[in-house]
């Protein structure tokens, strides 16, 4: 790619880009072309540009504004929306919002059904709007008569002319994003957007702006992110629904599939903790001024982790920020509810964390036999471009090789090449279950011991060395 985006300075702005130059008939007309602002602090140093597409300048604060509409102007066509009808649906409040924004110039009424675990912010906002809201139990499953879908189902079959906005499986949803939020992207990057990196409530979004984007050019790649206790990373990659436990993550995973998510557009599928979720939204806060919520957080994480192990500067990423974080101040934004939460103190990272965050390149674990030869074991090292090399019999360290020792015994005695590592391998090194904390690991990284391995359910399955030790720390 050899042209890179210029972004707009302060100072070129106005000149290059002037903005709202006319009156607009309604707030309604002020809905999508969101802005795409470089996110550079919050990546880390990574080469690879990432771009936020920052949803929470539409009228409602949220993505939900361009589908609100879209599914009330598509039911009055449909002739099932008719003056002073009732707007009802199930949402974890952007949604409603966005509904109720539209149904405020129109003159419908709005029901609006939410989970007890939504803030308390965007149970009031929906008020101000002049909605109705009912609050239902967040821990029962789909089918349970308690769950807010399917309430707002029950409302709408007792209600004299009401509908209901279906957003997990209304069509309107995903095909609002094809006509929006996808050719926005491309017109904003100029075609140069390499990977789009969103998640899925309802899946409109990803799948809407994936799918256009696509079609533009096939070698896009999207990037879905999904709370740790949605089933809908897991079934992406096994076929099968899985028990899905409570996350804090607002707005983003699912209990079940919707037809608004289409996953034959989606390449990869990641899982992400509510802690890392909820510390990138503030990091986007405090870094780059961006007041964003935790859903925004979470694919910011994983934009950023893409971002680093891409390394390419001619790729382009580009990051959904759904909604803003006024949406969340008693939550994201209150040190006391993320200690209570326990999301606030330092991350317990484990002996088995450090194997899984390895980024070198190397297998978790390069290991010979006794029997190895010399010549094949400074092969590995060279190839895999590691210092230290574990001798294993079966799932037993027996002895350890380090590159310098043996580098040094062959330029002594290069007939040491066609010897097996057994003739002169060191003291092997010691072995850790994976659930041992950072703090217990590091004291067995000392100046005679350079490296440590690590076993889980009997199998010594990596190692960490001092070298590792201290890229993390740093």
């Amino acid at each position: 790619m050899s042209e890179t985006i210029v972004p707009q300075t302060r100072a070129a702005a106005p000149a290059a880009a002037p903005r709202n130059l006319t009156p607009y008939e309604s707030v309604l007309d002020t809905i999508g072309w969101t802005p795409l602002i470089r996110l550079r602090r919050v990546t880390d140093g990574a080469r690879t540009p990432v771009y936020g597409k920052a949803e929470f300048f539409n009228p409602g604060g949220s993505v939900k504004d361009r589908i609100g509409l879209a599914i009330i102007e598509a039911a009055e066509r449909e002739g099932r929306l008719k003056p002073g009808g009732v707007i009802v649906e199930g949402t974890s409040g952007n949604t409603g919002v966005g509904l109720a924004i539209a149904a405020a110039l129109k003159g419908y009424r709005c029901i609006f059904t939410m989970p007890d675990k939504m803030s308390q912010e965007k149970v009031r906002l929906l008020k101000a709007f002049g909605a109705e809201v009912i609050i239902t139990p967040t821990a029962v499953p789909p089918d349970h008569p308690d769950n807010y879908v399917q309430v707002a189902k029950r409302i709408v079959a007792e209600t004299p002319g009401a509908i209901l906005a279906d957003q997990f499986y209304n069509p309107v949803n995903p095909e609002a994003h094809y006509r929006t939020t996808g050719p926005e992207l491309w017109e904003q990057t100029g075609g140069r957007i390499t990977h789009l990196v969103g998640s899925a409530g309802t899946g409109g979004t990803i799948s809407g702006a994936g799918k256009y984007l696509k079609e533009r050019n096939p070698a896009i790649r999207v990037i879905a992110g999904d709370p740790e206790g949605s089933m809908l990373a897991p079934y992406f990659r096994t076929g099968e629904k899985v028990e899905t436990h409570p996350y804090k993550v607002e707005g983003i995973g699912n209990d079940k599939l919707p037809s608004t998510l289409w996953l034959d557009v989606i390449d990869e599928y990641h899982t992400l903790t509510d802690r890392e979720a909820f510390h990138m939204a503030r990091r986007l806060t405090r870094e780059e001024g961006l007041f964003v919520g935790g859903s925004s957080g979470l694919i910011v994480a994983l934009a950023a982790r893409l971002a680093r192990q891409l390394d390419d500067p001619d790729a382009l990423i580009v990051a959904i920020l759904p909604d803003t974080g006024e949406r969340y101040l008693s939550k994201i934004y209150n040190d006391e509810w993320m200690r209570e939460n326990r999301l606030l103190e330092p991350e317990r990272l484990t002996a088995g964390d450090m194997i899984e965050r390895k980024d070198g390149g190397a297998p978790p674990l390069v290991a010979v036999t006794p029997e190895t030869l010399v010549r094949e074991a400074l092969a590995l090292i060279t190839a895999h471009d590691i210092s230290q090399l574990p001798v294993l019999e079966g799932h037993v360290c027996v002895g350890s090789l380090s590159e310098g020792t043996l580098m040094a015994r062959v330029i002594e005695d290069p007939s040491t090449l066609d010897r097996p590592v057994a003739t002169l391998m060191d003291e092997p090194f010691p072995v850790v279950d994976a659930d041992v904390d950072l703090p217990r690991l590091a004291r067995y990284l000392t100046r005679q011991n350079p490296a440590v391995l690590v076993r889980r359910e009997g199998r010594i399955v990596g190692i960490v060395t001092r070298y590792d030790m201290v890229r993390y720390l740093v």
